[in-house]
């Protein structure tokens, strides 16, 4: 063999062993989703399991894992996951929703392929489709700073995921047929604490030492208040990203929203109310869970304490107290406050304004004046194929109309790495959460 091929194949070959070793780690999953009976509000219902659990398994991960997770849908109708907070780079495929993901047939499987890529923090996947996320399939996820990025905060003792949300004793195939037909959603039953209801979820601490809460809010209507007898709750970190170590004696999550809070057991050792109460609702719902000491001297005593119940103002003043801590850092070394985005300008402005009404005699929802209609082809595949006449570009406007509610499959196009605002508006008397899906999105005003 002739010497400079010999040192290319040497080359090439250790060029080889440099790649295998620099990619980052893999994690597999396999789930199995299929019904079963359930009972968090001492009714039988028929819940949605993943591997026979209710909530789903936690997904732990680090910063740029991997997750291969393969979906097995033993339902008897299609199925999709989609996974709040992870980002999808270049492709919105694996996003789980109607319009990039093909369903899940029934009998079917169906692998993601995700990528955590310079994410950290707390987040909760949930099914898409077929009101399912009212009978379960959700769980949390957390993504864990590699080892030599620092924290701002020490270790904590113990870390723990805590999924609220309202709930029906009604099975999901019934509320979807209420949805269905044109009428809206009676008020909820109750509110569930890990998939319990009141006083049905315990944490167990040991006196002294401080926890982590990676709180989630997975219901279907309503913003919920989250506290602890006689415990302080200091926010660390809101959907991976680290914020100024606020200490508050009660929190509000927004439908969707999820949250990281230390707490340190320093009471006298016995039980202690976990108090979750919905937001600007009449009535007030409430459900419990308890904090346990492990050397406790007795159970819960006196009533659960009171929150915040219809006072707006204090909940968006709230809000407003929720800062980047700039000199944290993120996934990566460099600090959080080193991403200049405010230095990038805006290429394009999107208002979207929902609204309420009826249309055909059926209650409709809309933005910018369009009431979603799914299209028979899913618009990923559409888009891919060139497949004319399943969707246009532009048929929901870039700012609100005005004009009377009607159906179309909305679909608004865009441009790669351009650097958009957008900005909401709520002109109805309840409250609105948005989801959007598979960006980096930054609350600005």
């Amino acid at each position: 063999m002739p010497l400079h091929s010999a040192v290319a194949l040497i080359c090439a070959t250790v060029s080889l062993f440099v790649i295998a070793g620099a990619e980052d780690p893999y994690r597999f999953f396999n789930w199995n989703v299929t019904y079963g009976d359930i009972f968090p509000l001492g009714v039988r219902q028929t819940g949605i399991l993943i591997n026979g659990q209710f909530p789903g398994p936690d997904i732990h991960s680090v910063t740029n894992d991997n997750l291969i997770i393969n979906v097995f849908n033993s339902l008897n109708e299609p199925f999709l996951l989609s996974w709040n907070g992870v980002q999808n780079r270049r492709n919105s495929y694996e996003d789980g929703v109607y319009g990039t993901t093909c369903p899940i047939p029934p009998g079917k499987n169906f692998t993601y392929i995700l990528q955590v890529k310079d994410q950290i923090g707390s987040f909760y996947y949930f099914p898409s489709l077929g009101f399912h996320k009212a009978a379960g399939g959700f769980g949390g996820i957390r993504i864990l700073s590699r080892p030599r990025i620092p924290v701002p905060f020490p270790d904590p003792a113990g870390d723990y995921t805590v999924l609220i949300g309202d709930w029906y004793k009604a099975n999901h195939t019934d509320l979807r047929a209420q949805l269905d037909s044109g009428r809206k959603l009676p008020f909820p039953d109750g509110i569930l604490i890990n998939g319990r209801g009141p006083g049905g979820a315990s944490f167990n601490v040991e006196q002294g030492k401080t926890y982590r809460l990676r709180i989630s809010n997975v219901g279907l209507q309503n913003s919920l208040n989250f506290r602890i007898q006689n415990h302080k709750l200091k926010l660390v970190e809101v959907e991976g990203t680290h914020t100024l170590q606020t200490t508050y004696s009660s929190i509000d999550l927004h439908l969707g929203q999820s949250m990281s809070v230390l707490f340190t057991a320093d009471q006298p050792a016995q039980d202690y109310y976990i108090v979750v109460s919905s937001r600007f609702t009449n009535p007030v719902l409430t459900s419990t869970a308890t904090l346990r000491y492990s050397n406790s001297a007795g159970p819960v005593s006196g009533p659960p304490p009171g929150g915040p119940t219809i006072q707006v103002d204090w909940s968006l003043n709230q809000a407003r107290s929720i800062r980047t801590n700039l000199t944290a850092s993120g996934p990566r070394p460099n600090p959080q406050g080193s991403y200049h985005y405010g230095l990038i300008n805006t290429t394009r402005t999107i208002r979207l304004a929902n609204s309420a009404g009826q249309v055909n005699g059926k209650q409709r929802y809309a933005v910018n004046s369009v009431s979603f209609v799914p299209a028979d082809t899913p618009l990923k595949l559409a888009d891919f194929f060139k497949i004319d006449g399943v969707y246009r570009i532009g048929s929901i406007s870039d700012n609100p109309t005005g004009g009377g509610i009607y159906l179309d499959t909305s679909v608004m196009n865009s441009d790669y790495r351009s650097f958009i605002e957008i900005v909401f508006q709520n002109d109805e008397d309840i409250v609105q959460s948005w989801h959007l899906d598979g960006y980096s999105f930054f609350v600005v005003g």
